[in-house]
């Protein structure tokens, strides 16, 4: 078996803040191979985010890793260079904000932005960078390109200037993209047309994909993986088949039972219990334990270990270990 493009292996990251060390992201894991395209979900605070930015190191100064690898194409990014760094961010993997209007630089135009990202991680030069900025405004489905890299972020629309970030991310055809929450800041009708063309964008370039979203919905067409995250943790993953249809963790159930879908249209939405965990003040379990219906005392004292379904699906929680040990007659 190949090599995976990318490998996060047991990734803990921590704010170190005036009230304590904020534990973000907690032993995460995952395998990233090209072509695949990987959807990390949770609700605010889940740590989906924090693991992205993690990954290209752009982690606020109280930010840290703390423990864990990340590799690329097998070298361990945590022990680049600064200079390796500027060269992977853009070159190998891009990333777009979830919005675009605080992303995008409001005294330069978007074609000065473009070409700037072309110009550091490409072998263009003079006209040849602008001809690329114009071909990339063109490839993301802008009108008038020619007339839009004269304009400034605020001459254009929410969706526009999504789309403007994209091109960026895209313009040195980079292995990974990192969508963070793309679509969070627009529309209904912006939101389809930006995932579609991310959609389009991924099978065309043949690159690697993650989809970080606090929505289910969102990933369902787009990801062949889908990893469930909560309290910095991962609580499940799978394909999308097996997360929307076989889904084994409590707080995947919740996420599922939240969102409207054919099958529940005339019936009332059931929210999640609760609030979101303290993420100063972390249980011993399992992180979900006091927001879920099910938990049992061993939930509250000792956290789960990943339980294999099958080759692609695992699930993080008590109430599989003991079905698990039910079905093999163990009391």
């Amino acid at each position: 078996m190949s090599e995976p493009l990318l490998r996060v292996e047991n990734l803990h990251t921590s704010f170190f803040t005036d009230s304590g060390e904020v534990q973000a992201v907690n032993g995460v894991s995952f395998d990233l191979n090209r072509g695949e395209v990987l959807g990390i979900v949770g609700e605010s605070g889940s740590g989906k985010s924090v693991t992205a930015y993690s990954i290209m190191q752009i982690l606020a100064d109280t930010g840290k890793v703390v423990e864990g690898n990340v590799y690329y194409k097998g070298e361990n990014l945590l022990k680049y260079t600064k200079h390796q760094l500027q060269s992977f961010r853009g070159k190998c993997c891009s990333i777009i904000f979830q919005d675009p209007m605080t992303s995008l630089n409001p005294v330069f135009t978007v074609g000065n932005q473009i070409m700037e990202a072309i110009r550091l991680h490409t072998d263009k030069k003079g006209d040849e960078i602008k001809a690329r900025a114009i071909e990339m405004l063109q490839l993301v489905g802008i009108n008038e390109p020619e007339k839009r890299i004269k304009q400034y972020p605020f001459e254009l629309s929410g969706g526009m200037r999504q789309r403007v970030m994209i091109a960026m991310a895209l313009a040195c055809e980079p292995d990974i993209l990192i969508a963070d929450e793309p679509t969070t800041a627009l529309d209904v009708t912006i939101q389809a047309q930006i995932l579609e063309l991310i959609q389009d964008l991924q099978k065309k370039m043949g690159m690697a994909v993650i989809l970080v979203t606090h929505d289910l919905g969102v990933i369902a067409d787009m990801c062949s993986t889908i990893m469930v995250m909560y309290g910095g943790r991962v609580c499940e993953r799978g394909t999308a088949d097996e997360i929307f249809y076989n889904p084994k963790h409590e707080y995947t159930k919740g996420l599922l039972r939240s969102i409207p879908n054919a099958s529940n249209m005339k019936k009332r939405l059931i929210p999640i219990a609760g609030v979101p965990i303290n993420m100063l003040n972390m249980p011993k379990g399992c992180a979900f334990c006091t927001r879920c219906d099910n938990a049992m005392k061993i939930c509250l004292s000792e956290q789960p270990e990943e339980l294999t379904i099958n080759d692609s699906h695992k699930a993080s929680c008590w109430i599989n270990v003991r079905d698990a040990q039910i079905a093999q007659g163990v009391k």
